[in-house]
């Protein structure tokens, strides 16, 4: 069996050519469509710059912030150096943890420059149909999902290869995942920042579009889309996809006793993954009158058919690949999927959720809020119910094979719901490239019919962020119970030097887990609040700026030909209060996990893990679900229902979306991120927990 992973590594190495080809194809096509409009090429120009001057000041504050890290590791990992240990294997994580962050953030900075180069294209393209509007931003999208899945792939085979040990993959998640986390936070407090203020002194106060040009908060709202949805998000799915292959290559290791078909399965089906994303991406259609939804949900449809029936082939053509194995990886795609259609019935505006919230709206905003809300919550049962089910059936089906396999199965569920990782990523970028498009398309003066194209492609963005949200935080809560796992068997080999009582399961009536499960609960909820208090103070200091301007410059709130706003004002709150905000949440979520392991040991850790996965599982789930569907109320009624722009439904479905952006965009996308790390960092210093700790 071993004589196979030689071939994987191959293998995953071309299927990254593939990729990385097929991108540069896109790309190339994407930037061969026109753009001539003067005004367009001006606003794209300065939402660019805008984007890289953020970025360049985000990454010089990670970049040190990460060399700190990468010291600790060395000092720490996977042992002390004052131990007498293999100084190699501290060099090898400190190192795996660099290249980690540098691969998180290259994946986001490839988003930035196509989304950026997507949305003026998608703007012109919408006045010539929506066909054309609708391919570019999706290809656009798709550029960044085949690269992020080839980097992730990349960087995993690499690095298993040259060093032989999947332990040291933790170090290379942890790089991907605290990373990620920070930079989705940041990113998530930019753009929720500029939306907000944008929507509430343009629309609700003066009652002028949602682009207005007159708005000075308008190229930070459209530079936010970028750094928030795109490079953020890009991030942190590249962190989720790392996470997930590595957690099970982890496990595998372990159970294979060396590299054996275990190790060699994960590949194959993470390869087969991106091919079936290319297909999906490749066949992705839409008719002059057709449905974006429709067309974006059919691509995933083919994408998961396409990945069934490539791996059951794998499976029967391969010795030593488990049929058992195969159908936990099916479990968790399927659930995936399903979690999905769950979320475009709470999310869709053509569903009934959607109307009944805008109706709500007719009474007022409390009203919009509350029901909001409560189908927010609801909308998490199905999603949870999914999570558990497909952790339930893989357990199952996985542990008549021996010891340790039971937890290998989960880890492939999380594994097949990352699959079509490619097509999730494709869907989501899409949404942010097709809504800068739109505010360009008005700033452009580019006519009616193609803005109400423009709105019906970024209705169907909304909609699919929030599946492919639901996709990427149930694959999250998978990843987690397999690295709880991973967690066991790391504390297990401390403890067994150490020569304590070993783990075989956390009681949650000892004091130490209750302890453990109280504080983890309570993590998500603290990391959330911290983000949205961010994105609460900088808007208020824009509105406050947006105020003075409109106050001060003549002629600027009358819309005077050649008076323009002082867009960089705004940009620059958005850019500093989002940095300034950027490493406390996280920093929060990593010390209190430090905290809960050198007081309660590893216990105490197995109930923080227990308490951090649920409350942030459920808070997540909630807070994406009631972001996207306010936001589609919105448009609901901005199409013209209950009483369309400008009446006291609009008003209050305004109000309603500036509640829930932060929920759906800053802090609901980064919980997932942070229950990895706070897993990762419990994972790494185990062996630290067991010597050290008041109560262990």
């Amino acid at each position: 069996m071993e004589q196979q992973l030689p071939l994987f590594y191959g293998l995953s190495f071309l299927a990254t050519a593939l990729a990385f080809a097929f991108a540069a194809y896109l790309y190339l096509w994407v930037k061969k469509q026109r753009t001539e409009n003067a005004r367009i090429l001006e606003v794209s120009a300065l939402i660019k710059s805008g984007a890289n001057a953020f970025m360049r000041r985000e990454y010089s504050i990670l970049a040190k912030f990460a060399l700190v890290i990468a010291v600790i590791v060395f000092v720490l990992l996977p042992s002390p150096i004052w131990q007498g240990g293999s100084i190699l294997d501290n060099v090898s994580i400190a190192i795996a943890y660099l290249i980690g962050t540098a691969l998180s953030a290259v994946a986001g900075k490839i988003g930035i420059l196509v989304a950026t180069l997507a949305n003026s294209r998608a703007a012109e393209g919408a006045t010539h149909g929506i066909k054309p509007a609708f391919l570019i931003g999706f290809r656009g999208g798709a550029v960044m999902g085949l690269l992020v899945v080839g980097c992730s792939l990349l960087g995993v085979a690499a690095v298993l290869m040259v060093v032989g040990d999947a332990t040291i993959l933790l170090g290379f998640s942890f790089g991907a995942s605290s990373l990620a986390l920070f930079a989705k936070a940041g990113g998530g407090i930019f753009t929720k920042t500029a939306d907000i203020a944008a929507d509430l002194t343009g629309k609700v106060e003066l009652g002028i579009p949602e682009d207005d040009p007159r708005n000075p908060a308008v190229i930070a709202d459209n530079v936010g889309d970028n750094v928030g949805d795109v490079a953020g998000m890009g991030a942190d799915l590249f962190d989720s996809n790392v996470a997930a292959m590595a957690s099970a290559l982890v496990i595998a290791q372990s159970l294979s006793g060396g590299l054996y078909n275990n190790v060699s399965m994960v590949f194959c089906y993470a390869i087969l993954g991106l091919v079936a994303s290319i297909i999906g991406i490749a066949t992705a259609r839409i008719g002059q009158h057709g449905n974006p939804t429709r067309a974006l949900n059919s691509s995933t449809y083919v994408t998961t058919a396409v990945f069934l029936v490539l791996t059951a082939a794998a499976t029967a053509v391969f010795p030593g690949f488990s049929w058992r194995i195969w159908g936990a990886s099916s479990v968790g795609l399927l659930v995936g999927v399903i979690i999905g259609l769950t979320t475009d019935y709470f999310t869709d505006d053509t569903k009934p959720i959607v109307k009944k919230v805008a109706e709500a709206s007719a009474s007022g905003p409390a009203f919009t809020v509350l029901s909001g809300v409560a189908y927010g919550f609801i909308s998490a049962l199905p999603a949870m119910v999914g999570i558990a089910v497909s952790a339930l059936v893989a357990y199952t089906i996985c542990a008549p094979m021996g010891e340790g396999y039971a937890i290998f199965g989960i880890s492939m569920a999380a594994v097949g719901m990352l699959s079509i990782v490619g097509m999730i990523i494709s869907n989501d970028a899409y949404g942010p490239i097709v809504d800068n498009s739109r505010g360009l398309a008005e700033m452009g003066n580019l006519g009616e019919e193609a803005i109400r194209i423009s709105d019906e492609l970024d209705s169907a963005g909304n909609t699919v962020k929030a599946v492919t949200k639901g996709f990427s935080i149930g694959a999250a809560g998978l990843t987690v119970i397999s690295l709880l796992g991973a967690f066991m068997s790391e504390a297990n080999a401390a403890l067994a030097a150490a020569g304590k009582p070993l783990l075989e399961g956390f009681d949650i009536m000892a004091p130490t887990v209750f302890f453990g499960v109280l504080i983890g609960a309570a993590i998500p909820a603290v990391f959330s609040a911290m983000l949205i208090l961010g994105v609460d103070k900088n808007a208020q200091r824009m509105v406050a700026e947006i105020h003075r301007q409109f106050n001060s410059i003549p002629g600027l709130k009358e819309g005077k030909e050649g008076v323009v706003p002082e867009y960089d004002k705004c940009i620059d709150i958005a850019t500093t209060g989002a940095l300034r905000e950027l490493i406390p949440a996280g920093l929060m979520s990593i010390v209190a996990t430090l905290l809960v392991g050198f007081i309660g040991g590893p216990q105490a850790i197995g109930g923080f893990l227990l308490g951090n996965i649920v409350s942030g599982l459920l808070l997540a789930l909630f807070m994406s679900n009631a972001g996207g569907l306010w936001d589609n109320s919105k448009k609901y009624v901005e199409a013209g229902n209950v009483g369309g722009k400008g009446s006291n439904a609009h008003k209050s479905a305004v109000i309603g979306d500036t509640v829930g952006d932060p929920f759906k965009d800053t802090a609901g996308p980064s919980i997932n991120t942070q229950i990895t790390v706070v897993s990762l960092v419990s994972s790494l210093l185990s062996t630290l927990f067991v010597a050290f700790s008041i109560f262990g």
